[in-house]
């Protein structure tokens, strides 16, 4: 699944458009490795996004194409 439908599905950001421009912004890395809105997203993978000051890692647990907004928080681990 690319990383800019993950992180809709998952609710880490709220729209896909915004998860396709913070990726052509540079503000997503995964595993340390700045990342295209086409990366391809696996499980164990360590995803950091930047909100100006503020820096958000989750690790992804499961990748599904869709999910309810309850089992949403299942995907990510906040480290």
């Amino acid at each position: 699944m690319r990383i800019d439908k993950f992180l809709k599905v998952s609710r880490l950001i709220k729209r896909r458009t915004v998860a396709n421009e913070a990726c052509d912004a540079g503000r997503i890395s995964v595993n340390g490795k700045v990342v295209k809105a086409s990366y391809d997203v696996k499980i164990g993978d360590v995803i950091e996004i930047t909100f100006g000051t503020k820096t958000v890692k989750a690790k992804v647990i499961s990748v599904a194409d869709s999910t309810k907004k309850e089992d949403a928080k299942e995907m990510y681990e906040l480290i």
